[in-house]
Formats: structure tokens, sequence, C-alpha cells
């Protein structure tokens, strides 16, 4: 039998009377690649903020390893091993590509609020950096300032920085969006490259990588599950074709 990792129930927010998040149980096995999608407004990142304690829930339980994390801090969470990327690439431009992922791992020397430290301090981590660099195949440009990144490479240095924080459990956030063909098939090599061992929560518009990587599928729609399964079950649903086809104007699954 499959362990669960994360699970949800009950999970909704409302904002002023209105429920964008309505009584969502989720359950995402250790090891596996989990899909969250759904049309334009269905609840996604609501939900990615909900888990990642962004925001508070209305309603509902949130358990990670089987320990209630639901009034728990961002803080905390991330310290429990849920660690979020962004739609929106997170790197800092002007230090390199090794000087970001340094930053990421500075908690192993506790000195992240030791202002009065030498970087040369950080030198310390340089190994540890480049083994992460070499996961996600950027360890030719650790010299090279992150702003000079193509965009596909920009979010794998976010993806070595999110490895940095040593997740058990890790949330990406769109990881393909606005890439072009082959930034998207690069960084679906690495996504699955660094899920082994690992257990991933993706949301994801490209139907694409979501039929090539995720082992199971959750659709939402007006903030609530619609259907749950593989990719097979999920887009042959009648229910989640008419979805799509009615957010979307014809764009297939």
């Amino acid at each position: 039998m499959e362990e669960t990792i994360l699970k949800t129930i009950g999970l909704g927010k409302s904002f002023l009377g209105f429920s964008a998040v309505t009584d969502v149980n989720l359950s995402v096995s250790r090891g596996s690649i989990h899909a969250l999608i759904g049309p334009n407004g269905a609840g996604k990142t609501t939900c990615f903020n909900l888990l990642t304690k962004f925001l508070e829930p209305t309603q509902g339980q949130i358990l990670f390893n089987g320990i209630d994390v639901t009034h728990e801090r961002p803080a905390q969470i991330a310290r429990r091993g849920v660690v979020r990327s962004f739609q929106i690439s997170a790197v800092f431009p002007h230090l390199t590509v090794l000087e970001n992922v340094r930053i990421a791992l500075q908690r192993e020397l506790n000195t992240e609020f030791f202002f009065w430290k030498s970087g040369a301090s950080l030198n310390a981590l340089n190994g540890r950096a480049l083994e992460l660099l070499h996961e996600v195949g950027l360890e030719s440009f650790a010299n090279e300032l992150a702003a000079n990144l193509a965009y596909g490479r920009k979010r794998a240095l976010e993806i070595a920085t999110t490895l940095a924080m040593e997740p058990e459990l890790m949330l990406l956030d769109e990881p393909t969006q606005g890439m072009g063909h082959e930034d998207v098939e690069r960084v679906t090599d690495l996504i699955q490259r660094v899920a082994k061992g690992r257990t991933i929560l993706m949301v994801e518009h490209n139907m694409k990588v979501v039929s090539s990587i995720a082992d199971r599928i959750t659709v939402l729609q007006r903030g609530a599950i619609l259907v749950e399964g593989n990719y097979q079950e999920v887009s042959n649903n009648p229910l989640v074709v008419e979805a799509y086809m009615g957010s979307h104007g014809g764009d297939s699954l």
C-alpha cells in the first residue's frame, strides 16, 4: 500500500463570502509526481498557498507525514521539508549561479544573520553547491551571473535552490510557464531526474508535460476536485473535457 506524505481533509478558503477552494480532499503518495491541473481560476494556486501557509485555511486540515500542520507558519512548514517554487523565477540576478545556491545552503552554517562575517565563510558550501548544480545540469554555468541565463536555465537554478533546502515534498508552481519547446523539454527532464527519491506536487498547464511525467492527476474546477486518476482516466473523462473545452475555447487535454 502506498504511503501518504501529504493529505488534506475538507480544505477550504473563502474571501468575503466567496469560496475560492471548497472541501478539497487531496492525498499525495510518497515518491510520486502528482499534478494539480484545471482551467484558469480553478483554485490551483490558492491550494498551493494554503499548503505552504501563505494563506490560512477557512476550514479543513492539512496533514504532512501524519502531523497536523494546519496552523503552522510558512517557515515551520519549510523546516518540515515542504519547499515551494513560484510561477515567477525567484533568483538573485546579480549574483552568480554558484552564489545563488550557496545562499540557499547557508542555513547549514547557521550564519544567516551573522552580517559581520566575511563572504569567504561561505566557501565551505562550494562543494555541495556544485553537486546541486550538477544535478540540475548547471555545473558549467557556476560562475555565470544568474541574469545572463536563458529562462529555462533560470528555472533550473530555482530548482537547485529548492533542492538545497532538502525538501521531502517539492511544490512546483507552473514550472514550464512561458517557455519555448526546448526549455519545456529540458525542465521536464529535470523534474523527472530530481523526482528520484523525492515527492513532487506540481501545478502545470502544459498537458504534454503532465501526461509524460505525472503518476497521478487531480483536476480542480471552481475550487473543488472534479476528478482524480492517471492521465488516461482523466483525459477521457467527459467532465474534464467539458471543463477544458468551456474554459479554453477548444484547447485539448
